[in-house]
């Protein structure tokens, strides 16, 4: 099976999509990314020498990782041991086959159960007519639809919903890893708020806004990280970051106003955006025949 991504890409996971009596092979990518993060190895400054981790055994010494096998401890130094064929033993249908079990409003979720997203794609040949029932249905519904898969070793519950031509695929986390909101606001005091203050704090908010777009946000800390490596590099020492100004807010009315007129300011300032000017609709290319494999 070749599922239509990019070649550089390697499926999480390939199963079954399955709605009702309608059925076809799919593919789950990450939607996400973390190798452009900074990662640190551990050094021993004395020898400049990379810390490695080895697994040991407290009475005969290093063994190899791979003839581990794993075990729950079920009391006190006593362990129930499982190995790779016991878990190939526990086949739930949900391991190889997400079944969408019912459709609900994506209001219905709290964000707090949304947790990592994946694309769903349709392998290649049958399978691609298939998907394409089932997402146009759930585009027509409108809803959320929820199913469950095993990933990673745990059952987790997904929500899935239309993007582009795919799907894209939320595990939601269950309720008992969520904390509840009142355990934390139930505390915080019963104060009402200045009728102006407020009136002035709307005020602000109206000058600062703005359409989202996530390709203006910078990880400044990373960006200071990658500065002190460059200098250390080059042997200049630490990199010193200005400290953030003081936010002790003496005269809170006095300090919404000067806010307000901060950010009118900055908005005179700013050059105003030119209308994009209307293109005409480009002509579709022809579509190319594919060659026989």
């Amino acid at each position: 099976m070749n599922p239509e991504a990019p070649m550089a890409a390697r499926p999480t996971w390939q199963g079954q999509l399955k709605l009702s009596l309608v059925t076809c092979p799919v593919a789950l990518y990450t939607a996400t990314s973390s190798s452009s993060n900074i990662s640190f190895h551990l050094i021993n400054p004395e020898t400049n020498n990379r810390i490695r981790m080895v697994t040991t055994d407290p009475e005969t010494g290093p063994v190899e990782r791979s003839s581990l096998v794993k075990g729950y401890e079920v009391s006190k130094g006593e362990y129930v041991l499982f190995g790779d064929e016991d878990f190939e033993k526990v086949r739930l249908e949900s391991t190889r086959t997400i079944s969408i079990d019912k459709f609900v409003d994506e209001t219905e979720i709290d964000r707090l159960y949304w947790d990592d997203p994946f694309y769903v794609v349709p392998e290649k040949g049958v399978g691609t007519e298939a998907f394409a029932v089932i997402r146009e249905a759930m585009k027509n519904a409108g809803k959320i639809a929820i199913g469950c898969l095993v990933l990673r070793g745990k059952e987790r519950q997904l929500a899935l919903e239309v993007h582009g031509k795919g799907l894209v695929a939320y595990t939601l986390r269950a309720h008992d890893e969520v904390r509840q909101p009142e355990e934390f606001f139930d505390d915080i005091p019963a104060v009402k708020a200045d009728k102006d203050m407020v009136e002035i704090a709307t005020r602000l908010i109206a000058q600062k806004e703005a359409d989202f777009d996530p390709s203006e946000f910078k990880d400044r800390y990373d960006d200071a990280l990658r500065e002190m490596i460059e200098a250390k590099k080059k042997g200049q020492g630490v990199v010193e970051a200005p400290e953030p100004e003081d936010t002790n807010v003496i005269d809170l009315m006095e300090a919404l106003r000067a806010s307000l007129k901060g950010s009118a300011s900055s908005a005179r300032r700013a050059p105003a955006k030119k209308p994009a000017a209307k293109k005409a609709p480009a002509k579709k290319p022809a579509a190319k025949k594919k060659k026989a494999a």
